[in-house]
């Protein structure tokens, strides 16, 4: 049982766990689309500010997630 335990609490050390942050963070980037569209369509400077900011973030969250998949490479915690 502590073999799994420690399988499980390597997950996001993992491949498999970097790409499913990958994919929730690249989802949260569909609430940030609709908000620059509803903010652009209001006018709404400051929700566009927002917006934008959260994007970058989203860009950056991302960018760091590739480059620790590209680190994992072959060493994965559930391969092995």
């Amino acid at each position: 049982m502590s073999k799994a335990l420690s399988k499980a609490k390597g997950f996001k050390k993992s491949k498999s766990g970097t790409y499913l942050s990958i994919a929730s963070t690249a989802f949260g980037a569909i609430g940030v689309a609709k908000q620059a569209k509803k903010a652009r369509t209001e006018h709404d400077t400051l929700r566009l500010i927002d917006a934008a900011v959260s994007a970058a973030a989203i860009v950056t969250g991302l960018a760091i997630l590739y480059r620790e998949l590209r680190r994992l490479g072959d060493d994965d915690v559930l391969l092995g």
